[in-house]
């Protein structure tokens, strides 16, 4: 023990402890240097701002300044097609050459979804449910009905659309709603003599609908052609039916 410690006050202890402090000190500073420049320290570029841009536009801009780039693509309602809607990593970044760049945009084409069931739910949650499947609200119409504001019917491009069925995301759906007064009463009008339009004209401002139509005899003219009979009809006993009612005709040539 004394020996270890003798030898540790000797100059040659002294010259080997700062020697190995040195050398670790240099191997230090050569593996920062070293990975400092393996890594460009402090060099790189900034990832431009491409959100919005039309695809060709920003791919000239990464090309421009040596990055790579990937294109994903997303369907989104009310934005033009081929436009980025996102990028990674976002603007203002620094990354190093080459590095790649992926890009989010708008397809052209929607994909489908199936419609899903609204019928008899109310106007508010109808409209809540088809806007959480990528569809829009059209039109709204009324027809009489004892529920008021509920969804008799549901509308794409004119023809009914039942649950299950498969349409384009975005499409507009317009809704046939219960106006809440299929228990009101309206007079019953009287139409013979009347043409087919005079008819639709009539019964529309009693909220009524013609029903089944028969001919009687070879009508030539079906727009010239009179009302001879109509079911039901007004007697002493009925004078009033209820709103959306619809009136049987039979109609026959002018005489």
């Amino acid at each position: 023990m004394g020996n270890f410690t003798e030898y540790l006050k000797t100059k040659s202890f002294r010259t080997n402890i700062i020697a190995a402090i040195c050398t670790f000190f240099a191997l230090l500073l050569i593996a920062f240097f070293s990975l400092r420049y393996y890594t460009k320290h402090g060099e790189g570029l900034e990832v431009p701002n491409l959100k919005g841009l039309k695809i060709e536009d920003a791919i000239s801009k990464l090309e421009g300044l040596g990055l790579r780039y990937e294109i994903d693509s997303v369907y989104i309602m009310d934005q033009p097609p081929g436009i980025v809607t996102d990028q990674d990593p976002d603007p203002q970044t620094f990354v190093k050459d080459n590095r790649t760049i992926y890009l989010t945009i708008n397809t052209n084409n929607a994909p489908n979804v199936r419609f899903p069931d609204i019928e008899a739910k109310s106007l508010r949650e109808a409209k809540s449910i088809i806007e959480s499947y990528g569809l829009k609200l059209g039109d709204t119409t009324y027809k009489p009905d004892v529920a008021r504001d509920v969804v008799l019917e549901a509308l794409f491009g004119g023809q009914p659309i039942k649950a299950g069925e498969s349409l384009p995301k975005g499409s507009r759906i317009n809704f046939v709603l219960g106006d809440g007064r299929g228990n009101e009463e309206v007079e019953l009008p009287n139409l013979t003599g009347l043409t087919i339009d005079e008819a639709k004209f009539s019964l529309k401002g009693s909220m009524l609908t013609i029903g089944t139509i028969t001919y009687q005899g070879t009508i030539t003219d079906t727009a010239n052609a009179i009302i001879v009979s109509q079911f039901p009809l007004a007697t002493d006993s009925l004078s009033k039916v209820r709103i959306g009612t619809p009136i049987n005709i039979t109609l026959t040539n002018k005489q």
